[in-house]
């Protein structure tokens, strides 16, 4: 017998076009014009799946979502909308639903949606492996060198919703600054998906210029251009079936993104040089330190593309509005690395930790966790003490000095310039340790010179 599909649409004409597609597919399927009478076929009789609408008058689609998990929480819900929002999604996904697509989307993308919803493993197999440690903590073990460790509110539901949206195909933002760990989430969000088992493929778009990044992610076919001697098969192709991050996105060239655009709404990637393009199935997430909204006003990112990346947006907060789990961590490096570098490193003095806990974190996690390795190598009896920090920079003392008066371009000046003087003018690194390009600074840096008649 085959599985039973509930379409609920309010548009006759993609109620039609939606049957078609899925009865071509092999499935039975039955339609209803809105809310209320999709509840009242549900009533009547089971479906395999239901695929609603969003926005439909009277009973939305949400409601729809809620009324069928509360009655019936294993079958599983595509939503699916031309007026895609932020919180529409997010709340989507937190009510249960298994996927959000938006409009227009191709024959293709609702098949594959389905079939991956008709083959879900069983519920409890979609929850991540949840370790309870003291204060409350929860810590979550990921595949190699990489754990989530955390006591804080903020943090706790970033991960409860990347539990949340793990098993969608939506495209997913990480923002955060640099050194939050927006990759390691990424890679949470990865190895708690129907896609864990594929490959897992992560770009850097700002370690490369415009025309090795676009051979990189889309690849190239032989003789397509001066050194081309191979075909190259692009990162997107490498994580067909899988996941593909794409770090630093704020560092795309614009006509990069106009091509990244297309292969988001298409689903199919062009090599360079190619003569067709090839069907491509990656489950998308961007992370970037900067404000994209920022960087739209300045001319330097696609708005159009900023909407379709952000279908599912997760922000990381910076270390130091997560004081609770700075001790959480500290202990967790002294263990990694005491383990690693053969040591008997087992704890920190309460001066050391008092130093740490005040400290401003510009560099965030990785930063933390640089100064325990440093500390624990340094460290030659049992307890990591003050001296063996070695931070030039602690507590207040990290925060730039401002006097009242001051305009907040002239405080903008004093923190770049103090935080160059900090990384003994290494602009990659003050970019980092800013939360901006490298492009941004050098930019502002150009400005105050020709403020200066330099």
């Amino acid at each position: 017998m085959n599985p039973e599909i509930l379409i609920i649409e309010d548009e006759e004409e993609m109620r039609i076009a939606l049957s078609e597609v899925l009865i071509r597919s092999g499935y039975s399927v039955h339609v209803a014009p809105n809310g209320i009478e999709g509840l009242e076929l549900l009533n009547k009789s089971p479906f395999n799946m239901v695929i609603t609408d969003v926005k439909m008058p009277k009973v939305s689609g949400l409601e729809v979502l809620k009324e069928i998990k509360k009655q019936s929480p294993q079958i599983p819900v595509i939503m699916i909308t031309a007026y895609g929002t932020i919180d529409n999604a997010v709340e989507a996904m937190k009510e249960g639903a298994f996927d959000y697509i938006l409009k227009p989307f191709s024959a293709e993308i609702l098949d594959e949606a389905v079939s991956r919803a008709m083959n879900q493993p069983a519920i409890d197999s979609r929850l991540p492996v949840l370790r309870q440690t003291g204060q409350s903590a929860v810590s979550y073990q990921l595949h190699g060198d990489y754990k989530i460790i955390t006591n804080n509110p903020s943090m706790k539901k970033v991960i409860d919703m990347s539990s949340s949206v793990a098993y969608s195909s939506s495209t997913i933002l990480i923002q955060g600054e640099s050194g939050t760990g927006k990759e390691i989430l990424a890679k949470f969000i990865h190895q708690n998906s129907n896609r864990k088992d594929k490959p897992f493929v992560a770009v850097n778009c700002a370690a490369l210029p415009k025309d090795l990044l676009e051979s990189e992610l889309f690849g190239h076919e032989k003789g397509s251009f001066t050194g081309a001697i191979n075909r190259k098969i692009g990162k997107f192709e490498l994580a067909n079936h899988g996941t593909i991050l794409l770090d630093e996105i704020s560092e795309m060239d614009m006509s990069l993104q106009a091509k990244l655009l297309r292969v988001l709404q298409e689903r199919e990637v062009d090599r360079v040089g190619g003569r067709e393009p090839v069907p491509i199935d990656a489950r998308v997430i961007a992370t970037t330190n900067r404000n994209l909204r920022e960087a739209i006003d300045e001319g330097e990112f696609r708005e159009d593309l900023y909407f379709r990346l952000n279908v599912i947006p997760i922000v990381i907060p910076p270390l130091r509005n997560r004081k609770e789990d700075i001790s959480l961590l500290i202990e967790y490096f002294i263990k990694k690395h005491s383990s690693k570098n053969r040591k008997n490193v087992t704890g920190i003095s309460k001066d050391a930790l008092n130093i740490l806990t005040d400290h401003y974190w510009r560099g965030n996690v990785r930063e933390l966790e640089n100064v325990i390795e440093r500390a624990v190598l340094l460290c030659n009896g049992n307890l990591i003490t003050q001296e063996h920090l070695f931070m030039e920079i602690t507590g207040a003392e990290s925060k730039p000095k401002v006097k009242t008066g001051m305009t907040v371009r002239e405080m903008e000046k004093k923190l770049i310039f103090s935080t160059l003087e900090e990384v003994n003018g290494n602009r990659t690194k003050a970019a980092e340790l800013l939360g901006v390009s490298i492009r941004t600074l050098r930019n502002k840096l150009n400005e105050y010179k020709n403020e200066e008649g330099l």
